[in-house]
């Protein structure tokens, strides 16, 4: 027979007061999102009658979202935005996964060498007019590898996967070479599987650095649609003051509308990687 566990008043009392903490904490998160969306929806009307706030509008309309559609070369930046994204993320996994698995080994040569060396772009930048320079030089301009070759590994992501890596049961690496596999077969048959966590945590981390690209778009992108989205509202945001009046709608709305479309991708996408993400990163930070 099981026992109930007793629960003390002032651990109802506590319980309560923590989940009325987060509930709070939610609400206020949720307010920011709530305001943008009914902003991007409200017609035009409606938002000047009410001064622009509105939380809850009477009625809804997409003409925000046709208007931000019809911005110039909206439509070739979306599509550099999202290839961009996809290769990015995939060339980001498979450097970071063929780099942290060695340097996860402790028989490696040279081990603590290399990965002292790994931090030295944490800790020291090559800075900007060096950096544009190399990509220059190496004729990346204008080109969607721009966007993925100078960030094609990052320390932290690295470093963090390493430790995943070192962290797997070295009886499965064992039993693997009795078996004779090779090391490519022991890394694409033993230890990517089991790390699922830490994949599915890079590449969100990855993928989110991509879709939120800027500064490589504005440095080393000359052809308008070779831009990423979010210069192109960042644009719509920097117009808000030169808007005439008898536009088809609101600049507020339109800037609203902007900042749904360029973020709901990752509000879609995160639900269904938050579980990975958190073990990934727990499991990654245990052992350095």
């Amino acid at each position: 027979m099981v026992k109930k566990r007793f629960v003390s008043t002032g651990d109802r009392v506590f319980s309560g007061f923590v989940y009325g903490v987060l509930i709070l904490f939610g609400l206020v998160c949720l307010f920011p999102m709530m305001y943008v969306i009914s902003i991007s929806l409200t017609p035009y009307e409606e938002y000047l009658r009410h001064g622009g706030m509105v939380f809850f509008p009477q009625k809804v309309t997409l003409d925000a979202y046709r208007e931000f559609w019809n911005e110039p070369y909206l439509a070739e930046c979306f599509t550099v935005t999202v290839l961009q994204t996809v290769l990015g993320t995939a060339v980001n996994i498979a450097l970071t996964v063929l780099m942290a698995y060695p340097l996860a080994k402790t028989d490696l040569v040279f081990r603590k060498f290399f990965t002292i060396f790994t931090l030295i772009p944490m800790l020291i930048g090559g800075g900007l007019i060096p950096t544009y320079l190399v990509v220059k030089s190496t004729g990346l301009t204008d080109s969607i590898w721009c966007y993925i070759l100078p960030g094609a590994i990052w320390s932290y992501v690295l470093l963090i996967t390493r430790a995943f890596f070192s962290q797997i049961d070295k009886s499965l690496h064992e039993a693997a070479r009795i078996d004779g596999a090779a090391e490519w077969t022991v890394l694409f048959k033993i230890v990517l599987p089991v790390s699922t966590p830490i994949l599915a945590t890079i590449g969100l981390m990855y993928g989110v650095g991509h879709w939120n690209e800027y500064f490589a778009s504005i440095m080393y992108i000359n052809k308008p649609e070779m831009r990423t989205l979010q210069v192109i509202l960042r644009e719509v945001l920097n117009r808000s003051t030169e808007l005439s009046v008898d536009v088809v709608v609101p600049a507020k709305t339109l800037q609203m509308a902007g900042v749904v479309f360029a973020s709901v991708p990752v509000i879609i996408v995160y639900p269904f990687l938050q579980k990975y993400f958190t073990q990934g990163i727990m499991l990654g930070a245990i052992k350095g």
